[in-house]
Parts: structure tokens; C-alpha cells; sequence
């Protein structure tokens, strides 16, 4: 492992677990078990250690969802596929970190936002399409303005004034709003299709 993979992977574990404003570069030194001078050899301050963790997050997040998207029979095989993955990955992360990297780091929340609107948002959009072809979603279903819909919903989840992480489980929030975003774009096949991934009888 080269000295900048341990140290994105130490920075993670804890930015993760902890979130990023309350995270030093003296904790992600001790933690790793390196000097902080070593840290600041690869990496000039704690914005340019975000950003590039925050980069490479995102690259491994769209393989990952591109091999979702790419191996999925229907919309509504690819949605529990990512379901599955975000619960993984939620499961793991503090709520702060997303509310935290929009409020002081926004060449970080940048990235994210590049992402989601230029990646994420474009293949929700060619699965709503799929899936009208495949006679699972809606024929009236508007692809663009439901993607922006779900674009939103995502980062909704996130934000601590409408969902307070002392009254809320942002994991709950996201796949409660994605089934919820997935029942409302679906025909009656694609109901019963989700009732089926859900393992649910029908009467």
C-alpha cells in the first residue's frame, strides 16, 4: 500500500465515523501511525486531503453503480441493486459528512454535486426511458423532470433541518424516499415486480 492509499484510508475511516470539521490532520497522523509531516508531503492542507478522498470516492461510486446499471434486468431490479449498496455504504458513514462537506468544504461538495448531476442524474433518466419500453414504468412519466425529483430526494435525505439526525436514521430516510420514488413511476407490472423483490404476497 503506497503512503497516499493509507493515507486516504485512514482519513476515510475517520471522516466516516467522526464526520470532517472535528477530524485534524494530528488525528489522521496518530491514527495511521505517521508523522503529520508525511501527511503534508502528499498533501498541502486538510481541503486538498477532502477533495481528493472526495474524488476518489466518487470514481469507485460510479464503477460501482455503472456495473449496477449494466448487469440490472429491469429498473426495478437495478433500484434494489442500489438500495442494497447504499444501505452498505450508509451504514458506515456519519450524517454529518454530507451536511459538513456542503457547509465548509464547497470544492468537495463540488464534486459531489458534479456527480450526481452529471452522472447519476443522466442514468436515472436512461432507466426511467428502459423502463418504459419494458412496460414497467409509466408511459406519461416525465424522465427528466423525475430524475432532478430523485436527485433532490437524495440530498434531501441528508439535510439535517428536514430530517434531524436525532429524530431521523438518514439510512431509513434514503430507502424509505426510493421505494416511495418507485412505487409513484411504476404500472401496476412494476408494483407487482417490487412486490416481488420485497418478497410481499398478493391478495
Amino acid at each position: 500500500m503506497s503512503q497516499e492509499v493509507k493515507i486516504l484510508s485512514g482519513a476515510q475511516e475517520l471522516f466516516f465515523k467522526l464526520g470532517v470539521k472535528s477530524v485534524t490532520m494530528d488525528d489522521i497522523a496518530k491514527h495511521i501511525g505517521v508523522s503529520k509531516k508525511t501527511i503534508y508531503l502528499h498533501y498541502k492542507d486538510k481541503d486538498e486531503l477532502v477533495h481528493c478522498l472526495m474524488k476518489d470516492h466518487f470514481k469507485r461510486d460510479e464503477e460501482n453503480f455503472t456495473c449496477i446499471f449494466n448487469e440490472s434486468v429491469n429498473i426495478v431490479e437495478e433500484v434494489f441493486k442500489v438500495m442494497k449498496s447504499m444501505t452498505e455504504r450508509l451504514s458506515k458513514i456519519n450524517p454529518l459528512l454530507i451536511y459538513e462537506l456542503q457547509k465548509y468544504y464547497p470544492n468537495s461538495w463540488s464534486l459531489m454535486k458534479e456527480f450526481k448531476d452529471k452522472f447519476v442524474m443522466g442514468r436515472v433518466e436512461e432507466s426511467i426511458e428502459k423502463g418504459k419500453q419494458d412496460g414497467i414504468v409509466r408511459e406519461d412519466a416525465n424522465a427528466k423532470i423525475l430524475a432532478r425529483l430523485r436527485m433532490e430526494e437524495v440530498e434531501m435525505a441528508f439535510n439535517p433541518t428536514v430530517y434531524p439526525p436525532d429524530k431521523f436514521n438518514v439510512l431509513n430516510v434514503q430507502l424509505t424516499l426510493t421505494e416511495h420514488f418507485l412505487y409513484g413511476i411504476c404500472t401496476l407490472k412494476g408494483h407487482k415486480l417490487i412486490n416481488k423483490y420485497k418478497g410481499l404476497k398478493e391478495i
